[in-house]
């Protein structure tokens, strides 16, 4: 793709790069309204049984996602014009999510920065090597990436680390902003749970909200995951890396059927997103349909991105994704 042609899709994207109050306020009633309310319904239903329970919770969880991809929209202020509003919304539902916002706020924006860029990754994403760095791996880091690309692990470990563990301490160096913004976090998290088990009991409690965790927390992690990693990927070296070729070749288009694309917040369009982060969900389906050079990035379906749990490292040289069985032919 051109210099000339990227300035052109930048160009074709801009008019969608400004949220409407109204739309914003509607996705707010109509998803965090919901989500209580069915939280509520779990909750009563442990009296009757525990499937129906569970079934809520499914549910509840769908709406929890939601919830994420609007914390994720104030993170690139792009749910309100205005950055304090912003800045509100994104600690409450950081709070909901057990997100800390200026904390994750600052490790995404550099996720954008460096996507698919080889020299600068580590912030924000997932652990990916190359063939050639596995090789020259030592056998320990060889087992600790195998155990971390293990689906069991990233998608069923994966959110109880991430969420309870790591999303609640500071790194080092973190600015004071981010630093008092994880504090509050942690603080409103422990007293909302705690109010919430000395109203309710603390084994209900459990019963409910950790269904709910668990399985946002994976559906989450798999749609960060399936949308960078499908076989014909973008990965360069960062004399070569560009910016716009990262959004469009290295984030896909999740073609998700309606209901599962509404309770995802459109996050689907993921190669939209990546050229715009100032677009807001409800924009983005539109920008996909009305930018012609948009159609034509790499797209999954649910049953094609199941494909890409064989994927374990990005093979430089070819430019794609392989698995570990790859390694065994290169020995041949």
């Amino acid at each position: 793709m051109s210099k000339q042609l990227q300035r052109n899709l930048r160009k074709q994207v801009a008019p969608y790069e400004q949220s409407n109050s109204k739309d914003s306020i509607i996705q707010l009633i109509t998803t965090i309204g919901p989500f209580i309310i069915l939280w509520i319904l779990a909750y009563q239903s442990l009296a009757i049984s525990y499937l129906l329970t569970l079934a809520f919770t499914i549910i509840a969880a769908g709406f929890l996602v939601r919830i994420f991809i609007i914390f994720h929209d104030c993170c690139h202020y792009s749910f309100f014009k205005n950055r304090n509003a912003n800045k509100i919304l994104g600690t409450i539902t950081g709070i909901l999510t057990l997100f800390p916002y200026s904390q994750w706020q600052h490790d995404h924006s550099i996720h954008h920065a460096t996507s698919g860029n080889l020299d600068k990754r580590g912030t924000g994403d997932i652990w990916v090597l190359t063939v050639d760095e596995y090789l020259s791996s030592s056998l320990f880091e060889k087992i600790k990436y195998r155990i971390y690309r293990n689906p069991i692990v990233m998608f069923g470990l994966g959110p109880i680390y991430v969420f309870l563990i790591k999303n609640r301490f500071n790194k080092k160096g973190a600015r004071r902003n981010e630093r008092y913004n994880t504090y509050l976090t942690n603080i409103a998290i422990v007293v909302f749970a705690g109010l919430l088990c000395w109203m309710l009991g603390v084994i209900p409690f459990l019963l409910v909200q950790l269904p709910i965790f668990l399985i946002s927390g994976s559906l989450g992690i798999w749609l960060f995951y399936v949308q960078h990693t499908f076989e014909d990927s973008y990965f360069e070296k960062n004399e070569e890396w560009e910016y716009v070729m990262a959004a469009v070749e290295g984030s896909s288009y999740y073609k998700l059927p309606k209901l599962l694309q509404w309770l995802s917040g459109n996050i689907g369009y993921h190669h939209v997103h990546h050229l715009s982060p100032r677009v807001p969900n409800y924009k983005l389906e539109a920008v996909h349909n009305n930018t012609e050079p948009l159609q034509n990035v790499p797209t999954i379906t649910l049953a094609t991105s199941l494909k890409s749990l064989k994927f374990r490292l990005w093979d430089a040289q070819n430019k794609r994704f392989v698995g570990f069985n790859y390694l065994s032919k290169l020995q041949k």
